[in-house]
């Protein structure tokens, strides 16, 4: 084993037991260790957080909580980003995502609005898919225009973008002007070979953790729904999409068959593959997790010339 090798295996070590202190079999815990990590790790000086309430004007009453993240200088406020969270659709919060949602406001200088959803299993399925497109529709009143957004997520929040996009494609309304996914959860079938073959050197996800989260979101739906799964969507038209994965994750096949499907549909898509890293890496406060908010600033900056 190579210097390089023994050092990153040391340090995907130190990641399963940093992942280990958060994770809990109760799922309350759990979802209150992660936002005590957020707010602890997602704080910086160079980044304002203003919290906000959206309104659900479809006549339920419902408020949604978010938070618009921007950087304290001045900077480019024609385009925003749309953040959903990860966490296996139980889990995570806005502020368990500051960690990523302050390095993408400040690697491009756009206004960030990252925002909680219902998690599951209290809010199974189509809860979380419908409370992204009530924050979409809150955007459009704002006076933002389709192609003013990129849509961004990690992990289940990766899966919440393309469904949500998906959705508006089915419903024949203008979709995002493009896609960032980090780490994307496409196929809940799990049928890519990679959630065997790294199922032993993935030091975040593994079989039990995402059968429990399949069985809390989806339990009883057919996993093959694109709103559920995306991978088995219809890509022709979709926007521009950018995905980003770690080498050494059971999650590495969604995003590869993910690419050759959009690539398939011809949609303008990009896949870059980060060696010896690991689920949601960009989390991490080290070069290489700044150096791919780096590339996704270049893409969002791509393609809103």
């Amino acid at each position: 084993m190579s210097i390089a090798e023994k050092r990153n295996a040391n340090l995907m070590h130190l990641i399963k037991r940093m992942h280990g202190i958060v994770e809990n079999t109760d799922i309350e815990k759990h979802r209150q260790s992660q936002k005590y990590f957020g707010a602890l790790l997602g704080s910086s000086r160079d980044v304002l957080i203003e919290e906000v309430e959206i309104h659900d004007h479809t006549g339920t009453g419902d408020i949604l909580q978010g938070e618009w993240v921007y950087v304290n200088r001045a900077h480019m406020k024609k385009y925003v980003i749309l953040y959903c969270h990860g966490g296996g659709y139980s889990t995570g919060s806005r502020l368990y995502a500051r960690t990523l949602t302050g390095k993408l406001a400040m690697s491009t200088s756009m206004d960030v609005l990252s925002f909680d959803y219902r998690l599951a299993p209290e809010h199974p399925y189509p809860a979380a898919l419908d409370d992204a497109m009530k924050v979409w529709d809150y955007l459009m009143l704002l006076g933002y225009g389709a192609r003013d957004v990129i849509l961004a997520g990690d992990s289940a929040g990766g899966n919440l973008a393309l469904t949500l996009t998906l959705k508006l494609k089915k419903e024949k309304r203008l979709m995002p002007r493009g896609l960032v996914l980090m780490s994307p959860w496409t196929d809940l079938t799990s049928s890519g070979k990679s959630h065997q073959m790294k199922a032993k050197i993935d030091p975040v996800l593994n079989a039990a953790y995402l059968a429990d989260m399949i069985h809390n979101y989806a339990s009883g739906e057919k996993l093959e729904d694109p709103l559920i799964s995306p991978l088995f969507g219809e890509y022709e038209g979709f926007p521009s999409t950018y995905i980003q994965v770690g080498e050494n994750e059971v999650l590495l096949d969604d995003s590869k068959m993910l690419y050759q499907k959009l690539l398939s549909a011809n949609v303008s898509v990009k896949l870059d593959i980060f060696t010896g890293m690991w689920h949601v890496f960009q989390m991490s406060p080290f070069k290489t997790a700044y150096e791919a908010m780096d590339k996704n600033a270049e893409f969002i900056y791509d393609i809103c010339r």
